[in-house]
């Protein structure tokens, strides 16, 4: 299946300049700064527990940031609308348990082979039959059983470190339900320019700041770099790591966060082109691997963000103001790297439970709501008691566990009133 034409004619400059405007500009930096935020520390979060060094971190954003900023860039050019490519958080965090057993590089090989699948399933135009193939609720019950530590660690972040957690999880809270505050339109109007997440963000590092538990090195913001150095890994293909690693992430790209992509672009009027997508995380899963990054994917979040106001047609211009900004923040990737671990443990842990909070109620949501709700539960807890077998993680065995759980106890939900896909 050939993959969809873009946009004729090509905007240029001139056309670019007069669509964009003050909106599309605070809602692109509004998206992009929850990008940088809360995802950023999962990154940081997984990483530090599974034992990765600041410069290996460090690379990892400059991948997550800079080439999907050119993936970005180019996108939203070619097709003129708001398409923001960034990385899989549920595969950030599907990464976590596998960095206890295996080696970066045989991590790095499975994100290689990941892209591998994705493009290949791209340029066949099967993308759409591989995410009906495995039952959304299941699926989402391996997401809820590997983001459930996140939850945890915002709770013990409250625990370990109260006056740093607690402020952010209030202010949080505040900004939250400012939103439904009908009756006060100004307190209203501030959550929607001063996000939730972003709100935390701020309060925590002035948390930080206030009680001096700001660790900076001896370098300070001057170490030894301050523009990105591309960390390059040799990959190690082991049948462990693809066996445990592709198909979850891969899983989590097409029907977890590129479904949740097309969804919001639906909603918003844009017909996004599902085949140039796939081929296009696959390929920039491919060259990310190859600096540390996880698999890329089309962001739901910010395109979400960048797509609620304004003029259809203008739309694009935020994101190519997003893919401006990813390309900076990538650049000087390893300051915001060691500005970021300087912190302390718990202003990571909550700001990265605070990210997650929604996404794990959807999760909860979507896996208990209806349909494969057995099959789901078995996948959540297999995913939880986190017990690997043959050396193989356990989001890989619940998800296989969990849908043959389905496929003998639940068989009308496979009925074609039963969708099963995104």
């Amino acid at each position: 299946m050939p993959l969809e034409p873009a946009h004729r004619p090509l905007p240029g400059p001139r056309q670019i300049l007069a669509d964009s405007g003050s909106l599309y500009l605070a809602n692109a930096l509004i998206g992009f700064i929850f990008a940088a935020s809360g995802p950023v520390a999962i990154i940081l979060a997984v990483g530090a527990r599974g034992g990765l060094s600041e410069s290996v971190l460090s690379s990892w954003i400059f991948g997550a940031f800079f080439l999907n900023g050119l993936i970005t860039l180019l996108f939203c050019t070619l097709y003129r609308q708001p398409l923001v490519f960034f990385w899989t958080i549920p595969g950030t965090v599907l990464v976590g348990p596998a960095l206890g057993h295996l080696a970066w590089a045989e991590v790095i090989g499975a994100f290689l082979a990941t892209g591998a699948l994705m493009l290949a399933l791209g340029l066949s135009g099967w993308v759409r039959r591989a995410m009906l193939a495995v039952p959304m609720p299941i699926v989402m019950g391996m997401v809820a059983g590997v983001f459930l530590r996140f939850g945890l660690g915002l709770v013990h972040a409250v625990r370990d470190d109260f006056w740093i957690a607690a402020p952010m999880v209030a202010v949080f809270i505040a900004l939250s339900a400012s939103a439904s505050w009908s009756g006060l339109p100004r307190l209203a109007r501030l959550s929607r320019w001063v996000p939730p997440l972003i709100g935390a963000l701020v309060v925590g590092a002035v948390a930080v700041a206030l009680l001096g538990k700001f660790q900076s090195s001896g370098s300070g913001l001057v170490g030894s770099h301050v523009l990105a150095h591309p960390h390059w890994v040799v990959p190690v293909f082991s049948w462990r790591a693809m066996v445990e690693l592709v198909v979850p992430l891969a899983i989590t790209v097409l029907v977890v966060q590129n479904g949740q992509g097309f969804a919001v672009l639906d909603a918003a009027g844009h017909k996004a082109p599902i085949n140039a997508i796939t081929v296009a995380c696959g390929a920039g899963s491919m060259l990310a691997a190859l600096v540390g990054t996880v698999s890329t994917c089309l962001t739901g979040p910010v395109n979400a963000i960048i797509s609620a106001s304004g003029d259809r047609h203008r739309h694009y211009t935020a994101g190519l103001a997003v893919g401006g900004f990813a390309l900076a923040f990538g650049l000087f990737a390893p300051v915001f790297t060691r500005l970021m671990l300087a912190t302390p443990p718990a202003f990571i842990a909550a700001l990265a439970g605070l990210a997650m909070l929604r996404v794990l109620q959807t999760a909860f949501n979507v896996s208990f709501r209806e349909r494969f709700t057995l099959g789901a539960l078995v996948t959540f807890l297999v995913t939880v008691a986190d017990v690997p077998i043959f050396h193989i993680g356990a989001p890989f065995w619940g998800l296989v566990i969990g849908y043959a759980v389905s496929r003998l106890l639940e068989r009308k939900d496979f009925g074609p009133t039963g969708s099963t896909g995104a």
